[in-house]
């Protein structure tokens, strides 16, 4: 199924509903979670993926300040399995190996 067209020049819906940039692969939320944990203005986004025009990060930042409330709630979803999965598959065995020799 071809990627949804949305009222931003920039994002598309790919066959899942998510929000994408148009032509790439990169998801809205993505990008908006990089700026937020790394505290990145739209420059520095674009230093960090230079196949990204400013264009397209200002207008995944656009969908996301109009869709926020949503996407908000789906990196919380996100963030819930990524503990559920790290609690039921236990300890990484290189990072245990790398504290047993005392490098972490």
């Amino acid at each position: 199924m071809p990627a949804v067209q949305t009222g931003y020049e920039h994002i598309s819906l790919d066959e899942r509903r998510t929000p994408i940039i148009t032509g790439t692969t990169m998801k809205v939320l993505e990008l908006v979670q990089e700026k937020v944990a790394y505290g990145w203005s739209a420059e520095e986004i674009r230093f960090q993926h230079p196949s990204l025009t400013l264009g397209q990060i200002y207008s995944a930042l656009a969908f996301y300040a109009d869709h926020r409330e949503e996407l908000d709630k789906e990196i919380e979803q996100r963030l819930e399995r990524a503990d559920a999965t790290r609690r039921t598959t236990g300890p990484s065995p290189l990072l245990e190996s790398l504290k047993a020799k005392g490098l972490l």
